[in-house]
Parts: C-alpha cells; structure tokens; sequence
C-alpha cells in the first residue's frame, strides 16, 4: 500500500510520472492538514498548488479589509497543542496578513513545505482502476493511490463581463485575485460591484482612502458588526488555560462555533426577552447571531422576529432615508444567505465621498472608457473593482477533468448537483475523497473544524483500509442516494431555499438549483459519521486494487 516517498520515474533521461500514496490538491487549510496527517501514517504525500504561495483562500484575497468572520482562536488548527500555546492571534477577528502568517507559521514548525509543489495547476485526473492518474497545467504527470481534494468552497472567482469593459480606461480589479504589490487607492474614483462579505469588508477601508468612492449593490444582505477589537494578554491567558474545553463544545455545538441555541423558540420568549437575547447577540455573536434561537433558520414568524431587529438597527446607523431604504434586506429570511460580520459598513454611507448605486432600479449598462454608464447616469471611475464572490462549492472540484470508473466524468455524474455519501466520497470514483465540500457542513459551519474533522475520519479509514488489506475505497450508489435525499430534506425544512444563494447554486447562471452543504449542524454530522464506522462503514466497499497488466 506504501510506496517510496514521492518516487520520481525518468525514461530515456526526462521525467515522466510521479508516484506517491496520497496526492493532495491545493496548499490552503485543508491541504497543509491532510499533508502533515497522511504523513504521520506513514504514507508519502504531495500537494499541488496552483498559486505561487501556500494558503489558499488567503493567499489570493489580499483586498484591503479582508479578515476572518470566524473568531481567530476557533478558526486555526486544533490537531496540536504546542502549537494553539505557542501563537498569539492579536485580533478577536484576524486580518488576511495575519492568517496568511499564521499558515506559513504551521507550514515551517511541521516542515510541510518540502512536499507543496507550486504553480500545479491540475487540469486532468483520471482512475486506471488502481491509482488516479494526474496531469498539471505546467505538462507534469502525477500518479497517487488515494486522490484527496482540499481546494477550498469559495476559491473560483467569478467577474462578470459588461459590454464595453475592454475599453475601461482604467485599472479592473478583483477582490480574490487582489495584487500582492497592494494598490494605492489614495485620491483614486473607485468603484465596487458587489456587496457581499468583500465588499462590505473593503468598502469602510476604501472611502477612507479615496476621493470618492461609488458602491454598485444588486442584493442587500443581513450584516451583524464584528465587535472586532485587539486581544489582551488576560484574555489570551484565559482562553488558552482552557483551549481543550473551548474545542470540545466548539464539536459539540451545531456551528462549529461553540455557541448554543435557545431551546425557546423565539415566538415563546416575551419581547423583553427576546430584545435582550438579540442585543446581546448583536453585541457579540456575529454571524452566530442565527443561533440566538434553535428555531431562526426553520421558522418564518420566527426569523421575522429577528429580521425586523436587525433590520431596525442597520436603520439605526444611516442617515439619509433614501440610502437607509436601499441598504435594507427585505425579500429573503435573514441566514439564508450567509450574514456578513462588518466593522463599520452602514455608517460609511453617512460620508460625503460615498454613493451608493442600486442596480435593480438603476441597472449597469455598460462600462465605458471613463466609468460606468447605469440607466440613470454615468459615473467617473479610475478603479473598477469586483467583489463578486466564487462559484462556490462546486467550481473548483468540476473546473478539471476529473474521470472516474468506466471513463465518467465528475461533471457528468454531478450535472444535476452534486452527488456525495457523507460529503467525503462519490460513487464511481475509487480514492477520490473531498474535504469540507458539498453535502457536509462545510459553509454552514466554522470550516476549520470542519477540515479537521474529515482529515481524521479519512485517516482512520486509510488505517483500517490498511489493516483489512484493502487499498480501494468507494461509496456504494445505494448509499450516496441516500445521503443526497437526506441533506435534501434536511434543507427543505429550513427555510435556506427561500434564497437566492450560493448555497443554492444561484451565483451562477445555468448552474443546478440544489441545496449543496449539509444543514443538520456540526454535532449531528459528526454523530452519522460516528456512527458508519460503529456499523462497520456501513454505505462503503472496500476492495484489494488488481495489478495492471
């Protein structure tokens, strides 16, 4: 089952395949950890990297503003407590600089980096039938026994394409590909397509920057302030005195997070009550803000109780009743779309040197040379910058070609949305597993648990694989048609669907309109992945691999 560490196989003096036991795609949090896991398995393991650096998510998105909307102490590694007592997060919220070092931090003390391989693009894997074959955009050839996929939820950037965009006089950005030069903004027009997480993070950090600053919303979505603030040694000291504790009931809470919803519904508590239990929440819980009853995300009546508060206190922080109207969610129940966490986003629109452009009633008609041109007028841009998100869960796992048994492809076998037993593996596809991706918990959930979560459930089936004598793995259809069913039911009696989302594959046109991470919660993913290996990984076969001729 083992082979020699990252075998290199010449022909005639050029290199042809590269073998090892676990081929891993993509240098970001889910791949450093699956590396330094299979690696204490004893297993040789290489990791390719598309970028120039390791990651991922946070070493392409470098625009001003971009930090975390999960606490720094819950959204970095639990594997080693060494480590959790040796770094010190200075913000309740960390900033991208100081995540990207964090990552480089762990990369360096564990010595991963001897197996990244940058600029390693896959384009193509496919299954002989005993290992998955794998080729790069550089012309490398790769061959592993266990194909494991760690390229992020939200790591394909998406920009739209206006008529008339080629000729913008000016700079195009995009908030995930920012420069790592950085850009000087100072005296700059700028504008920004987009509202969601970054373009509410960039946009306070950009108006304090430019001349003027001209933000294009489609969608208004729910935001709840970070309540960022430096971290003292006291809270330090507390918080790692007691890190075991915090982690445990971080993988016993629904999020990830640690926090525990009401058992009151929120139609039960009075209204003084229930305005205490949202201030408090608005104070301090973030986008956990949906937690504050167990009933937010199921029911209507209730979620309008929370809606209507929070939509009261974004009123609360503008001024002018036009903006205010604009800057409003309606439509949508709050948490259907992921709440952006933001520092001081509604009050920017109070500035002078602030517009802000709806374009469901003033829509973009096309850029021009000097700007953009709306139905109601033109507005003068030297920056045009989009902050419009990914194709998430999905785009990164079907931009390759990824061919399984009987020369299926991934994209054909997911046409209809994507199709997973646990979320981990997919029928017709040996080896191949997916980390925190579509039908887990993934975006529901604070990923970092979520990451570490897989790794040690595949570690400890790569062991018992390995004890059986068994060196392929693969979900049975019986069982990936079950799983599919239950996370759509799990979604359908919430009200996520009422959406539109990236949850639900609307930020893509064409794409298929399916519920994709898994909503029952943190604690009852794990209590079903618990329970599959109890009964014997009841839903997988296993098999000895037959040599190739």
């Amino acid at each position: 089952m083992l082979t020699a560490p990252c075998e290199v196989i010449t022909v005639g003096g050029v290199t042809d395949t590269r073998d090892v036991d676990v081929l891993v795609i993509g240098a970001g949090f889910a791949g450093l950890r699956t590396l330094h896991t299979m690696r204490g398995l004893g297993m040789s393991v290489a990791v390719l990297e598309a970028g120039d650096g390791i990651g991922g998510v946070w070493y392409w998105n470098r625009y001003p503003g971009a930090r975390c909307d999960v606490e720094s102490y819950d959204y970095s590694f639990g594997f080693s407590d060494e480590l959790q007592q040796e770094w010190r997060w200075s913000e309740r919220y960390a900033t991208q600089p100081e995540i990207l070092r964090y990552v480089e931090h762990v990369a360096d003390r564990f010595d991963l980096r001897r197996d990244v391989h940058l600029r390693q693009r896959m384009t193509r894997a496919e299954f002989d039938g005993t290992r998955w074959q794998v080729e790069t955009e550089s012309g490398e050839h790769w061959s592993g026994q266990y194909l494991v996929m760690a390229v992020g939820n939200l790591s394909t950037a998406k920009a739209p394409e206006y008529p008339g965009q080629s000729e913008f006089g000016g700079r195009i950005l995009h908030t995930a590909t920012w420069p790592h030069e950085g850009v000087d903004l100072d005296g700059q027009r700028v504008g920004i397509i987009g509202t969601g997480s970054s373009g509410m993070q960039m946009t306070p950090v950009v108006a304090k920057q430019a001349a003027h600053l001209t933000v294009f919303q489609r969608t208004p979505n729910f935001s709840i302030p970070a309540s960022n603030a430096a971290i003292d040694d006291a809270t330090d000291a507390e918080v790692k005195a007691h890190y075991a504790e915090r982690r445990e009931a971080a993988r016993n809470s629904p999020s990830g997070l640690g926090f525990e919803p009401s058992k009151l519904s929120a139609l039960d508590a009075t209204p003084e009550d229930r305005r205490a239990t949202y201030e408090a929440a608005w104070k301090r819980m973030g986008f956990g803000f949906v937690l504050a009853y167990y009933d937010l995300i199921l029911d209507q009546a209730a979620n309008d109780t929370a809606a209507d508060f929070i939509r009261e206190k974004i009123g609360e922080q503008i001024d002018d009743p036009e903006t205010r109207e604009k800057l409003i969610p309606r439509g949508f129940p709050f948490g259907t779309k992921r709440p952006s966490v933001d520092s001081d986003y509604y009050p920017t629109f109070n500035r002078e040197n602030v517009t802000l452009v709806d374009v469901r009633t003033d829509p973009i008609e096309r850029v021009t040379p000097t700007g953009i041109q709306t139905a109601q007028g033109h507005h003068d841009l030297d920056v045009l910058v989009f902050a419009t998100g990914f194709d998430a869960m999905t785009g990164s796992l079907l931009r390759p070609e990824i061919i399984g048994r009987d020369g299926e492809t991934l994209r054909e076998h997911w046409k209809a949305g994507p199709r997973t037993y646990l979320g981990l593996l997919t029928y017709g596809f040996p080896n191949l597993v997916v980390i925190a991706g579509p039908g887990s918990p993934s975006l529901l959930s604070n990923v970092l648990l979520s990451i570490e979560q897989h790794v040690d459930w595949l570690a400890a089936l790569l062991v018992h694989l390995r004890e059986t004598g068994a060196d392929l793995v693969e979900a049975t259809p019986e069982a990936e048609e079950r799983w599919v069913a239950h996370v759509n039911e799990r979604a359908a009696a919430t009200l996520y669907p009422k959406a539109q989302s990236y949850y639900m594959g609307d930020e893509v046109e064409g794409k298929p309109r399916v519920f994709m991470p898994y909503s029952g919660g943190v604690r009852g993913y794990r209590r079903i992945l618990e329970k599959v290996v109890a009964d014997g990984y009841e839903g997988i076969v296993t098999s000895k691999a037959q040599a190739l001729a």
